[in-house]
């Protein structure tokens, strides 16, 4: 499904759409510029179109150095990034931007194996979508990345406020309400909470939830995170072992979704 030249490539559903698909979100509508580092050319024409059909400004790279090179030259709003590249590794090119940049990155993988997903994410990367994917899931992805960078504190240093159906979680105030109700967290189960509001949308890995939660010399206890966040679901999901918030990455980590 989706092979291109030997390698997996974009779904069907995201060619035909590519094909008939003329109308412009709303939400999609921006001004924003996205860099897509990716050396199989059909697939960067693929996603330059679609991108322009819905309002973004797209550059393209087709190696790791001249990625790198339009990325400091361009300072893109977001990069889409193909780890699979000819002349540097895909994680290498996101430890080399991350030396110097904050910009979001939305991995491109063909690989399949957790722990690429893991080393990218621990890498700087914001998020990955592995090939064959369809455009909804691709610009879904790129909206909630993009509402992150957006999010991030202001000159005021004031904290976000989350509301995602029933759940508001003011940071500011330390309030977590559920259907208007108080929920008493302990300050453990706060933090790790509290950390994955302010990284709302995007996939944690455990490495970086120990290290955020309980410090860098527990960076390897994942089990720490699993209890903790079971007690969150007890408290805040209506149904724990169907959560609608805090949902698992399997082999990766957690995301606290927004859509």
């Amino acid at each position: 499904m989706g092979v291109m030249r030997g390698r997996v490539g974009i779904s069907p559903s995201f060619q035909s759409r590519e094909q008939g698909q003329r109308h412009l979100h709303s939400e999609s509508r921006t001004a924003a510029s996205v860099l897509i580092i990716e050396d199989e050319p059909e697939i960067r024409r693929v996603l330059r179109t679609t991108l322009t059909q819905h309002g973004y400004h797209p550059h393209e790279a087709s190696t790791g150095q001249e990625g790198l090179a339009q990325a400091a030259a361009r300072n893109p709003d977001l990069i889409l990034l193909y780890l699979g590249l000819p002349d540097v590794d895909g994680l290498e090119v996101i430890r080399k931007m991350r030396k110097w940049a904050t910009i979001p990155m939305i991995v491109l993988s063909a690989r399949g194996q957790e722990a690429v997903k893991v080393a990218a994410l621990d890498a700087g990367a914001d998020d990955y979508v592995t090939k064959p994917f369809g455009i909804d899931e691709l610009l879904a992805r790129i909206r909630v990345v993009l509402r992150h960078a957006a999010r991030r504190p202001d000159s005021t240093g004031k904290e976000p406020v989350l509301t995602i159906g029933a759940l508001r979680v003011d940071l500011e105030q330390r309030h977590v309400r559920l259907s208007g109700k108080e929920v008493r967290l302990t300050p453990i189960e706060y933090k790790l909470l509290a950390v994955l509001i302010r990284h709302a949308g995007k996939v944690l890995t455990y490495r970086q939830l120990l290290k955020e939660v309980w410090g860098p010399l527990h960076a390897h206890e994942a089990h720490y995170v699993r209890v903790y966040m079971q007690h969150l679901r007890n408290k805040l999901e209506a149904n724990p072992a169907h959560p609608r918030y805090l949902t698992t990455e399997l082999g990766v980590g957690y995301r606290l979704k927004t859509e």
